[in-house]
């Protein structure tokens, strides 16, 4: 479970020295631009495309106000017969290599080409999307079994394919754009084993987690779960400027009521804004089910399956899966394919509706950030007869201090699916474990941000910040186990401020989790600015239990701060029940890790660590001491201390508290090395890590 021991706390810093014309001001320009993409279908009234039109055979207005066209780039799509394109045999895999002890933080995403990259110039992109989430097996093999079919039989020379799954537990890249009908099916042949292989094992993804688009809390609704997930697709393929063919392939979308209305313009609103069209294909194809229900459910009882009203309302439930489905394509330019066994011909169907096109860009001159929908129209110059094809408007970035309480949540959401971190805010964390139980692990964490980036002076002289902090620990299988949500309000006058605005603050929150390979993502907001920074990283929690040779010992805490309740700047409403729990509290005072380890030459540094000795009958004594080298020769070594007793016959924790007096460090770089040593059972333990000394 999660411990909400969060606070806000001041940290000293080192005395910054004024400088003269420091507090000159600083001249600043800012220039903004917008650059709109518009692909653009031209026909003629045979329905062919045509080619050789230049910015000059264009008038583009948006909101009525003309603009000036900037580029015209013609996308030709050559529709060559299956039989033209070479299938090669595919070729041996190499063996696998060893897998990383921590996944990355992040998931593979489309490869976006750099400035001057033509791979994808001539090609028509198509994504295979299949949504897992609650399908039946058998739909899930119809599915695979279709998609196989297009790349072996209907899979053209200008078709570059990339495959997408969600099962539950976040949206995965199978496969990235490529034209290598081998891999593809490589990969469609893997999506169907791992599907038999959940089948007969009876597994079943559901995992939640608390801010990405695989959460229960988050997303309330099964419908939203998914929607969401769909969102977060189209947003990962919005840096490709082309035109981008997303084939959904799901068993139906049944809202519920009103309340997944916010979620579905969402999900069009970031199709449309990174030029996706969404081709949903319904996999039950054409079903022809039993009025009172089939085999695999209870006979159903009561007055309505006589007046037929069973019968209607499983009718009305199919049509309303499938009207969700044909929103998605109709709001975003795709098509709908319903009530058809062959799937197959429902991917060629939306493949094919993309032919040749024009890409076409202008700098808008509507510069305001309201978030309004902008009309936008083409047509062709002097008249010039031929049928357009293209997205009617889009939907203006929009200015923090407009947002609701609505777009608030959802920007948090969206902020902590991104790939690329938001880093406006600085951030700096540190991990730190200690065992409680022979099962479960108590893990602090302290994140690190800079004063000044978090409080902004009012004109009555107040200064107020409001920081939201959302995050998720997901372990080595992607899975959501642990997330924290915290808001942090208070007010300061212009001289605490001032102080404040030069010195780093502090976030403290904790949890216990058991023993693996974990990734960890914060993410904080100024919610007065909307400036943001995230944090990734990852960190292992060992298993003490299985250690045999070394001295089992938690991680190693160094710090020159300890603090009363008093002194903090801001501590939540909701407490742990007892400071007592929380290792770094001790005489009615906190540790409190520095996460950048540089300390002054004229504070101590406090070390501190538990060790563990579960096996023994009786608790045995360590010693323990610190030693610093600099350049590889040792310059100062503490005498051995001997750790205290167990504090408890649950944990039997032996805390080791050390004290390195001021002075005894001179500033510079350093390698800090703790000793503990077990002389009745000749096991020792050793942790190192650098740090500096400053003035």
């Amino acid at each position: 479970m999660a411990m909400p021991l969060a606070a806000l706390l001041l940290a000293p810093l080192a005395a910054r020295q004024s400088t003269p014309g420091q507090d000159k001001p600083q001249a600043t320009f800012r220039s903004t631009v917008r650059l709109i993409v518009q692909s653009v279908s031209v026909k003629d009234k045979k329905g062919k495309p045509v080619e050789g039109l230049t910015a000059k055979d264009f008038v583009v207005t948006e909101d009525g106000q003309p603009q000036d066209i900037a580029l015209v780039e013609y996308q030709a799509l050559d529709d060559a017969p299956a039989t033209a394109v070479a299938i090669s045999a595919p070729a041996e895999r190499p063996a696998a290599a060893a897998a990383p002890a921590v996944p990355p933080v992040t998931a593979p995403g489309v490869t976006v080409p750099l400035a001057g990259d033509t791979r994808y110039r001539g090609k028509r992109l198509v994504v295979l999307y299949f949504d897992l989430y609650q399908m039946p097996f058998f739909d899930q093999i119809r599915a695979f079994s279709s998609a196989s079919d297009y790349i072996g039989a209907r899979m053209t020379a200008s078709d570059m394919v990339a495959i997408m799954s969600f099962a539950g537990r976040g949206v995965e890249l199978k496969l990235d754009f490529t034209d290598d009908r081998a891999a593809l099916a490589r990969t469609i042949a893997q999506l169907m084993t791992d599907a038999e292989t959940r089948e007969n094992d009876g597994i079943v993804f559901d995992t939640g987690g608390a801010f990405g688009e695989d959460d229960d809390a988050f997303n309330i609704f099964t419908t939203d779960r998914q929607l969401a997930a769909l969102q977060t697709a189209v947003t990962g393929l919005g840096p490709l400027p082309e035109v981008k063919t997303l084939v959904y392939l799901g068993s139906g979308l049944r809202l519920n009521g009103a309340e997944n209305q916010a979620q579905v313009r969402a999900t069009v609103n970031a199709a449309v804004r990174s030029n996706v069209t969404i081709n949903p294909i319904d996999t039950r194809g054409l079903v022809a089910s039993a009025p009172l229900g089939d085999a695999t459910r209870r006979s159903p009882g009561g007055v309505a399956m006589f007046s037929g009203l069973l019968a209607q309302g499983a009718i009305t439930k199919q049509q309303q899966a499938q009207d969700t489905l044909y929103a998605l394509a109709k709001d975003t330019g795709g098509k709908a394919m319903f009530d058809y066994n062959d799937l197959a011909v429902g991917i060629e169907q939306a493949a094919r509706a993309v032919t040749g096109y024009y890409m076409l860009g202008y700098y808008s001159r509507n510069t305001a950030t309201d978030g309004r929908y902008r009309r936008v129209k083409v047509s062709l110059a002097a008249g010039l007869p031929a049928d357009l094809a293209y997205r009617p408007g889009y939907y203006a970035d929009k200015d923090f201090s407009k947002f609701n309480r609505a777009d608030k949540e959802r920007q948090l959401g969206d902020a902590l699916r991104l790939e690329d971190p938001i880093t406006d805010i600085p951030m700096a964390m540190e991990v730190n474990y200690f065992q409680i139980s022979r099962a479960e692990y108590f893990v602090p964490i302290s994140v690190r941000m800079p004063g000044s980036e978090l409080t902004r002076p009012r004109p009555k002289g107040t200064t107020h910040a409001d920081i939201d902090l959302v995050g998720e620990v997901k372990d080595e299988y992607g899975v959501t186990v642990r997330n924290a949500r915290d808001r942090l309000q208070w007010k300061l006058d212009a001289g605490t401020a001032q102080q404040v605005a030069s010195r780093p603050l502090q976030y403290e929150t904790g949890f216990t989790l058991l023993p693996g390979n974990y990734v960890i993502k914060l993410l904080a907001r100024d919610a007065t600015t909307g400036r943001m920074g995230t944090f990734l990283g990852s960190f292992s929690i060992p298993n003490l239990e299985k250690e045999s040779v070394r001295l089992p010992t938690s991680s190693v805490v160094l710090t020159s701060q300890r603090v009363t309740p008093r002194d903090a700047l801001y501590t939540v409403k909701q407490r742990i029940s007892s400071d007592a729990a929380n290792p770094l509290v001790h005489e009615g005072q906190k540790l409190i890790p520095s996460v950048t380890r540089t300390f002054s030459a004229g504070r101590p540094l406090y070390v501190f660590l538990e060790a563990y000795a579960r096996e023994a009958a009786a608790v045995r004594p360590v010693v323990a001491f610190v030693a610093f080298y600099r350049d590889g020769v040792k310059v100062f070594e503490t005498e051995a201390q001997p750790g205290e007793a167990a504090a408890a016959a649950k944990s039997r924790a032996m805390p080791i508290r050390l004290t390195i007096a001021p002075g005894s460090l001179q500033p510079g770089a350093y390698d800090c090395q703790v000793t503990i040593l077990e002389p009745a059972g000749n096991r020792a333990a050793f942790w190192r890590a650098a740090i500096t000394i400053v003035r």
